[in-house]
């Protein structure tokens, strides 16, 4: 089947141009929306699926309820149907570079990317919950980093129409790697199936490896099932104790023991990012201590991570050793004693961090982000800095709701309580983005809302106009010029050709030539003039070239009469009547005649003729 779709157009509207990807249920293709003009992706059904009535079934369910999703994080759906015997999906087309192919050429990625993709695959997945839809695929290739650096997650819906099963083909060898223990065991699932795979994704993502490998489907589904994953620190000993200890917590083998939802999580992830304490209980996978996030600096202060043992690793090995220990089964070996004093010196050591807090400046207070959004920056930047905190990055965007120079959004969002001191990143508007307006002269009119909408304009046909140099039904005029500034959704009107104007021509034969050409310029035509003899009048006009209707402009010729020709006058003493006779000079004789019988001489050289 590769390629066997390119130039296919389906439902007439949307034709594809280049296939981008290939899974084991569907082909993506990149395709021209020749309604609206855009670049769009189609991801189209394998046969093998569409043929199968339940897959199709959950098929049309899942592809109308996920269209439905709206979050900035989810790929957009547009459309979705049945073209002969293919099922297909439309959505946006993404730009960019999915997670998996980022951490194959970078490896293990910045923690603080990290969890900022997991907080926005995280926001996805709750979306997607609280509309009844279950992902069932979240793996990096289905996470998309845009050049913005926001991710979208794609392929919402179509892994359940197509979840059968585990088998050992190379492609979902490929998703087996991410799926929950339940899903492996083909159990009925929740939406902590999704979170599970998302803590494999940021335990992939923090140590460019992945928690569990095999030869097959089979195998890597059997250890997601029975074995504990190694701690992300024995493979990257930098990774942070509170980003560790969240990665695991998705992980967690008992769907119950996990977050309770992606909301949660997502909150924990952000709690992290701005560094506020992140508890998530004792009993992680064996982790027997309170885990914190780093604490945010204090006036300047540099960021203090939790004390660890007496070797004060930061808290790491007492982690590791807990995984550990919860892997093999000791932990349930140790006497009380050895637990209450790991308990005092879990306990001594929190009181440790929470003092050196205090004495490098003291409690870290907790504030609410003030909301700044369409306030001018400079406003903006002083609110925020009298509520405590200090301005992180600030980033421009085009936005047509908002003025330029005004606030589009901060992070942490506006209500979101975040460390007094701590930095908030604000996105800042450019306003609404102009473009230059194209020239749609000589266009249909189809061809001409196309174009408006590449560039973003929304085009609007007018009254039709005459045109002598543009075919009917073609653009011959459009109200904002060519090469000129619009902005991005403003409306350009354009008007189509209904050929040149034509009109009758006034029928002058007859009409002196003075009257008749004023008549016809006053029409619309222009007049030229000839003159020849004629028996009419003189000055009259005798034909006109054109007559009926004719297109403005047009050149009539009239012909005008010079009136009859005019007699010769005879000279009498050259000539005489045939009653009478000739006669000529003929050196020096003469002849004569006549019908009677006249007479000539040449006395004197003279000629003469004389009717007898």
């Amino acid at each position: 089947m590769a390629g066997s779709m390119i130039g296919r157009t389906f439902n007439n509207r949307y034709k594809l141009t280049e296939r981008v990807g290939l899974g084991g249920m569907a082909e993506v293709y990149r395709a021209e929306d020749n309604v609206l003009g855009r670049t769009v992706a189609v991801k189209v059904m394998l046969p093998q699926y569409a043929a199968d009535p339940t897959f199709t079934k959950r098929f049309r369910q899942e592809a109308a309820s996920a269209a439905n999703l709206q979050s900035p994080y989810i790929v957009s759906i547009y459309d979705w149907g049945l073209d002969g015997e293919t099922y297909y999906i439309v959505m946006e087309f993404l730009r960019g570079t999915d997670l998996k192919t980022a951490i194959k050429e970078r490896g293990a990625i910045n923690q603080r990317k990290a969890a900022e993709i997991g907080s926005q695959v995280a926001q996805a997945l709750s979306v997607a919950h609280a509309g009844g839809i279950i992902h069932r695929d979240i793996k990096p290739q289905n996470i998309m980093i845009q050049p913005d650096g926001n991710i979208k997650v794609m392929d919402f819906g179509i892994a359940r129409a197509g979840d059968a099963g585990l088998s050992q083909t190379a492609t979902v060898l490929g998703t087996a790697h991410y799926v929950s223990p339940e899903q492996a065991q083909g159990k009925e699932l929740t939406g902590a199936s999704d979170i599970y795979s998302l803590g494999v994704v940021l335990y992939e993502a923090t140590t460019g490896k992945l928690p569990f490998d095999g030869q097959d489907a089979v195998s890597v589904a059997v250890k997601q099932v029975n074995e504990l994953p190694a701690p992300p620190s024995t493979i990257n000993p930098n990774i942070d104790p509170a980003l560790e200890a969240i990665i695991m917590k998705a992980m967690e083998k008992d769907p119950e023991r996990r977050f309770k939802d992606a909301s949660e999580m997502r909150h924990i992830l952000n709690d992290y990012l701005a560094g506020r304490p992140v508890n998530l209980g004792d009993d992680i996978s064996g982790l027997k201590t309170q885990v914190m996030g780093g604490v945010a600096p204090v006036n300047g202060t540099a960021v203090m991570n939790p004390v660890g043992g007496a070797n004060g690793d930061a808290g790491r090995t007492t982690v590791n050793k807990a995984y550990a220990a919860d892997a093999n089964d000791e932990g349930k070996k140790k006497s009380k004693r050895n637990v209450v004093i790991g308990v005092v010196i879990a306990l001594l050591a929190v009181i440790g961090i929470v003092a050196a807090a205090m004495a490098l400046g003291g409690n870290q207070e907790m504030v609410n982000v003030p909301d700044v959004s369409n306030k001018p920056i400079a406003e903006a930047r002083s609110e925020l800095q009298a509520a405590g905190f200090t301005i992180g990055t600030e980033t421009e965007v085009y936005n047509p709701d908002v003025e330029a120079g005004n606030v589009v959004s901060t992070d942490p969002a506006a209500g979101v309580q975040a460390a007094k001191g701590s930095s908030v990143n604000i996105t800042i508007s450019k306003g609404t983005e102009q473009v230059t307006v194209p020239d749609l002269r000589g266009m249909s009119a189809d061809e001409a809302q196309r174009v408006l909408a590449s560039y973003g304009l929304n085009g609007q046909q007018g009254d039709t106009v005459f045109s002598d140099d543009v075919e009917e039904n073609r653009v011959a005029q459009q109200d904002t010029a060519a090469g000129t500034t619009a902005y991005k959704g403003d409306t350009i009107t354009f008007h189509l050709s209904k050929g040149p104007e034509t009109a009758s021509v006034p029928n002058v034969q007859g009409l002196d030539f003075e009257t008749a050409r004023d008549r016809l310029e006053a029409a619309g035509f222009t007049v030229s003039l000839q003159w020849r003899d004629d028996s009419a009048a003189a000055n009259t006009v005798i034909r006109q070239s054109v007559t009926g209707t004719a297109k403005l402009g047009t050149t009539i010729t009239l012909t005008i009469s010079n009136g009859p020709a005019e007699e010769d006058e005879t000279d009498t003493g050259n000539t005489g009547n045939n009653n009478g006779g000739t006669s000529g000079d003929n050196t020096g004789g003469s002849t004569g005649g006549s019908e009677s019988g006249g007479s000539g001489s040449n006395t004197g050289g003279s000629t003469s003729g004389a009717n007898q």
